[in-house]
């Protein structure tokens, strides 16, 4: 059966999809399209986007958007509302201040933080399921769903390949990987795919895993910082105290069936201590880890231990 892949530049990284199936040129068409067509609907960086509509109706009236928009801001308003979470899709007036990770990041002065943290309130978000709109009651509220965004655009592709007929495939988008079917160049099927070293440049493994039918989603402090008077500022921010969220972590890594799945955990846990973590996905099914922290040490489920390559 025909195999295909392609490199793609968006959503700040760089991409790779690769398929096997009968119009494999196809497929890659048209998942190279749906990411370009997702890129502009869910970002909060772009003044044109859906979700920038929506922001920019705060405290005005709802707005009415796709229904892959409304769902996944359905998902991430429910799952911002769990208890103890890092996780909170509200979260873009603080991140908007920052900046980390774009060329104008900054670190803003305490009554500027202070002035921001009354309007993240995932709580106020209010949808309309009937009308499938979404508003945001108080002027200067923003959403940021970039927490979730790439698993569910990786599991939107995988979906729709396998759909088509696909029989394998393998998604990478940057931090994110989600695969399904054989791998070709290994006897046992299983794909092989490394995690970085947050303490090396890109492309050091601390470790590389055997996966398939899986999705592998990693989340660190490594990549995105802003470094000002001699102090690191990780871009991961604490809806609570509106600074970076204080963690024993360098990064976590996620594997499961799902990749929004691995986008939730990574982001829920990121501000529980390593060894806690590592106990409580050792007690629940088909979730496993691997937690690296800023002091060196690496620990993962008991479900993985047989997977390192």
């Amino acid at each position: 059966m025909p195999i295909a892949t392609r490199t793609l530049h968006l959503m700040g990284t760089v991409i790779t999809l690769w398929v096997q199936a009968e119009e494999a040129d196809t497929l890659l068409d048209q998942a190279e399209a749906t990411l370009i067509e997702d890129e502009h609907r869910f970002s909060a960086n772009a003044d044109d986007s859906d979700l920038a509509a929506v922001n920019r109706a705060a405290g005005v009236q709802p707005v009415a958007v796709a229904p892959d928009l409304f769902a996944l801001i359905r998902i991430g308003r429910e799952q911002s509302l769990v208890p103890h979470s890092a996780l909170d899709i509200a979260i873009g007036p603080l991140v908007q201040t920052w900046r980390i990770g774009f060329a104008n990041a900054r670190h803003p002065d305490a009554a500027e933080i202070a002035a921001k943290l009354p309007l993240v309130d995932p709580a106020a978000i209010e949808l309309d399921e009937a009308a499938r709109t979404v508003f945001l009651p108080v002027p200067g509220m923003k959403l940021d769903l970039g927490a979730l965004a790439k698993g569910f655009f990786a599991d939107q592709i995988t979906a729709m390949w396998q759909t088509a007929g696909a029989t394998a495939g393998f998604i990478d988008l940057g931090g994110n990987v989600k695969t399904f079917g054989q791998a070709p160049d290994h006897e046992d099927g299983a794909w092989r795919v490394g995690i970085q070293n947050p303490f090396l440049p890109r492309g050091n493994q601390a470790l590389t895993l055997r996966i398939q039918d899986r999705s592998l989603v990693t989340s660190g402090i490594y990549e995105r910082s802003l470094t000002w008077h001699g102090r690191r500022f990780h871009h991961v921010l604490d809806r609570h105290t509106g600074y970076p969220i204080a963690t024993d972590l360098a990064s976590i890594t996620i594997v499961s069936a799902q990749s929004l799945d691995g986008e939730l955990w990574t982001t829920h846990l990121f501000a529980t201590p390593a060894a806690a973590i590592i106990a409580r996905l050792n007690q629940v099914p088909d979730l496993d880890a691997v937690v690296i922290t800023q002091a060196g040490d690496m620990a993962m489920t008991d479900g993985l231990k047989g997977l390192v390559v």
